[in-house]
């Protein structure tokens, strides 16, 4: 299982919402890149980048605060927030972006994912699913639609998405636990490389997605807060990976 260390931007700053409420926002940096910088000291190999205000706006507004981020550390780095056209894709990609997530697009733009896919290749686009009460939400998770988990991913890995990111919002923030029996079921449903989002809370929560042999897990407020040692998670998934 990989690791991500995440790093959600908000008018060139790091900040964390709670629960993706942008009125419970508490910032961590107004230095992003010496952010990401500290995560590679530690030992990391990923990043996971959010742009909060492209999510709801649809555009780049921390285009240049990326490109800072990719140019100045060494780590693979995929982004998500607002990604909504070909173009886009081709923006990021050309500051130096690995992977792309598309999320609001992949609800609303029928036939945009398949477009990424064949422009840009399955390792370069992974697909959002956000999920509220077992539904699917959009827009910097403001808008909650009639799609369900289940029904938004069997759709997904049947055009060829390669990659989902699975955020339960209810645990997003909230340092109450992943949630372990929503990730089982995804891997037991799916051929997806899933990653795990929101609310891996503590040591036994990485041990628990290690064990299920889910592609990546994503790590946010439990790193900013001292509650996970990025180091000790690493040595966790090496241990899992020797099983």
């Amino acid at each position: 299982m990989k690791l991500f260390p995440a790093i959600d931007l908000y008018k060139g700053c790091a900040v964390r919402l709670l629960k993706g409420d942008y009125d419970q926002m508490t910032v961590y940096s107004d230095n992003p890149a010496e952010f990401a910088a500290q995560f590679e000291a530690k030992g990391a190999e990923n990043l996971h980048l959010v742009d909060l205000e492209g999510a709801k706006l649809g555009t780049t507004p921390n285009l240049e605060t990326i490109r800072r981020i990719v140019s100045e550390t060494n780590l693979y780095t995929e982004l998500g927030g607002g990604i909504r056209s070909l173009q886009t894709i081709e923006t990021y990609r050309n500051i130096g972006v690995d992977r792309l997530i598309l999320g609001t697009a992949a609800i609303t733009e029928p036939g945009f994912v398949e477009a990424a896919i064949r422009e840009f290749g399955r390792d370069a686009i992974a697909v959002g699913v956000d999920i509220r009460g077992g539904l699917v939400a959009i827009k910097g998770w403001t808008e909650t639609t009639d799609v369900t988990c289940g029904e938004f991913c069997r759709k997904m890995e049947d055009i060829g998405v390669k990659t989902i990111i699975c955020t339960d919002i209810s645990r997003d923030g909230a340092m109450k636990g992943t949630n372990r029996q929503l990730y089982a079921g995804l891997s037991g449903q799916f051929q997806l490389d899933i990653m795990a989002s929101g609310g891996v809370s503590a040591l036994d929560d990485v041990r628990a997605l290690a064990d299920m042999n889910l592609y990546g897990a994503i790590l946010g407020k439990a790193l900013y807060t001292g509650a996970i040692d990025l180091a000790e998670a690493a040595k966790i998934v090496k241990g899992a990976e020797k099983k």
